[in-house]
């Protein structure tokens, strides 16, 4: 099935594209939010020494740490003001969509239409903050144990809390406002750009390795056609269907008998996407 996106983008030409005015407002709107959550990565936490930092995550990049780093867009390493990203607000987008199965209040509220999804946005955000809080307070007192903070105490510890909910809710903000004014799915996008914001860096490092002789050649060209080799398997998973025949019996309406017909009910093999590993590292 041919979705209407790719329809859209099959009839659009670059002199049609040219004269949409209002969609590339929307496109220059878009990469003008991104590039501000990309500054924003770069503005440190006060109080963190930065020559400690970059010591324990050249240690914890390999890990756990740097996966977590990569969803953040390298703003966990440099421990800057969106350090906590965008994952807050997928964590409790998670958990109230699981309330609205398990709890009859929620349950009720999703059957209210509009008013009801303003009230589960309600209270999403408010979950948001207080993950966020969560999250920030032990990301303080972690960093405190690490000997990572010039001043450590009870003003580091909200100074950080506060710089870092903040961080998280402006970042919040910034994805309704790409959605209701740009391209559409800003969280979907500030994640994404903060995935391959580092990929250069990452891919000038492992062609450097080659060049002063750690890496092989044969190992070079493997690692670059088992990334190809893994994209393909991601976009076929992600875009493979199961189609569930369905057979149409014969009716009879008045006095006019129609034939049965046939057609099939799509259902994608992957229909959670990457939300279970994005949870699972929340």
């Amino acid at each position: 099935m041919v979705s209407a996106v790719e329809n859209m983008a099959a009839n659009t030409s670059w002199s049609a594209l040219g004269k949409a005015t209002d969609l590339r407002n929307r496109i220059l709107f878009t990469l003008g939010l991104l590039i501000v959550y990309r500054l924003g990565t770069f503005i440190p936490v006060p109080g963190i020494d930065g020559v400690a930092l970059r010591q324990f995550m050249d240690q914890a990049g390999q890990g756990i740490g740097g996966m977590v780093s990569m969803f953040t867009g390298g703003a966990l390493g440099r421990m800057g003001i969106f350090a906590l990203g965008i994952m807050p607000y997928i964590s409790a987008s998670i958990i109230v969509q699981l309330l609205t199965s398990m709890v009859p209040k929620f349950e009720q509220l999703k059957k209210e239409g509009e008013q009801g999804r303003k009230k589960i946005n309600q209270y999403t955000r408010y979950g948001t903050v207080l993950l966020a809080t969560l999250q920030a307070y032990g990301l303080a007192v972690s960093l405190e144990a690490g000997d990572i903070v010039t001043d450590p105490g009870m003003f580091f510890r909200a100074a950080c809390v506060i710089t870092l909910v903040g961080g998280t809710m402006f970042l919040m903000w910034l994805g309704e406002q790409i959605t209701a004014r740009g391209i559409g799915n800003g969280i979907s996008l500030i994640i994404f750009v903060g995935i391959i914001a580092e990929l250069p860096a990452a891919l000038a490092q492992f062609l450097a390795s080659g060049r002063s002789g750690a890496l092989s050649p044969a190992v070079i060209i493997g690692v670059i056609l088992m990334v190809i080799a893994t994209i393909m398997f991601v976009v076929f998973m992600e875009r493979a269907l199961r189609k569930i025949h369905i057979q149409y019996p014969r009716r009879q309406v008045g006095m006019k008998v129609y034939d049965g017909g046939s057609s099939h009910l799509p259902v994608k093999v992957n229909p959670a996407g990457v939300i279970p590993a994005i949870f699972a590292s929340s």
